[in-house]
């Protein structure tokens, strides 16, 4: 009886045409023009709007968005929420403050050392709470961070609930961190970091470590019978995610001149970066820079306008756009960048339509 056979070679066809589909596919032509003057708008900017309110909301965005950034490595990533990372932007603000306020140290190295304290605080806290999952490993970061603030207010070497109030210097600005005469430097700084944590993150998500970080958010125990090391990942993901943070808590010192527990460990700052994530779209790159640039503005106009933080119409007004985020687009606001940019949804139609 005959019987119907697969013809010849089908099957290694497919298979080779899998293996040379790219992995990610190249920018459009379209993307690169957007790039560009993406790029020419950024630096252009300071110069066009060069009254010290629009620099400063800018700068506010691009320091916003390298913590929310940050924090989207752990928990969009890698799927494990912290709400202590206040903890590792007060060590980045604290070690380059102290540094330089004490011995005179350069807060470019203070920044270095910051972001080493910050990794080994990372690692020390990482290591025990990793076998807690879900809500009890958020719980155990809020407690853990919660108790760091608590010691710095009552540790007298390093300034206790008074702070540390840095010293004004006029000469060798790039040197030490400190410019008095305009905001441009201050913006351009800021700009730089975000585009460090940006291309960071670009780098892991494209890497063998990005796949085993979004294997392990997937589906852990999967993981761990494929032979990835959970705990030794994870701890990779706090670290690198501490160690931009406290990039960000450094430049922070250096652009207000004080720091206290207060200001650099609260529990608020946690929360809004994770808002700021969680608007903007977890686990992709451009959607921590989406709420940032949303909700900063938004921030900075109800507390010019209303004094003070905002009288909290702010925090109203973030809680109705997550509920409205989450009910209406789960996946952020990248969902709606998406959608009016569907340059991979058309070439993957396309892509099908030629097969």
């Amino acid at each position: 009886m005959a019987m119907s056979q697969t013809p010849a070679g089908a099957p290694d066809s497919a298979l080779e045409a899998a293996r040379a589909e790219p992995l990610h596919p190249p920018m459009t032509g379209r993307q690169k023009i957007l790039g560009v003057v993406a790029a020419v708008a950024l630096v252009a900017y300071p110069f066009v709007f060069n009254a010290p309110f629009p620099q400063h909301v800018m700068i506010m965005i691009f320091l916003y968005g390298t913590m929310a950034q940050s924090w989207n490595i752990m928990a969009g990533y890698c799927g494990q929420i912290s709400l202590g990372h206040a903890m590792f932007f007060g060590i980045g603000a604290y070690s380059s403050a102290f540094l330089f306020a004490t011995y005179q140290i350069s807060p470019w190295l203070g920044m270095l050392v910051g972001m080493i304290l910050a990794m080994a605080a990372a690692a020390v806290v990482g290591l025990p709470t990793f076998r807690l999952r879900g809500h009890y490993f958020a719980i155990a970061t809020l407690v853990i961070g919660e108790s760091v603030q608590i010691v710095v207010q009552r540790w007298d070497f390093i300034g206790a609930a008074s702070g540390i109030w840095l010293p004004i210097v006029r000469e060798n600005q790039w040197a030490n961190f400190q410019f008095h005469d305009s905001k441009i430097p201050y913006y351009f700084i800021a700009l730089g970091f975000l585009a460090v944590a940006c291309l960071a993150v670009r780098h892991m998500e494209r890497s063998r470590l990005g796949f085993y970080f979004r294997a392990i958010r997937e589906e852990p125990e999967a993981a761990r019978s494929l032979g990835i090391n959970i705990t030794l990942y994870k701890s990779l993901a706090f670290m690198l995610s501490a160690a931009l943070m406290a990039m960000a808590g450094t430049f922070y010192a250096q652009y207000v001149l004080v720091v206290d527990p207060e200001v650099v460990f609260p529990l608020t700052l946690s929360i809004l970066v994770l808002l700021m994530a969680v608007m903007g779209g977890v686990g992709t790159l451009w959607g921590p820079l989406l709420g940032a640039a949303v909700l900063i503005p938004l921030s900075e106009t109800t507390r010019i306008l209303l004094g003070g933080t905002g009288g909290a119409v702010d925090l109203m007004i973030y809680g109705a756009l997550i509920v409205m985020i989450c009910l209406f687009k789960p996946e952020g606001l990248i969902g709606l960048v998406r959608h009016w940019l569907p340059s991979h949804a058309v070439k993957k139609e396309a892509g099908h339509g030629d097969a």
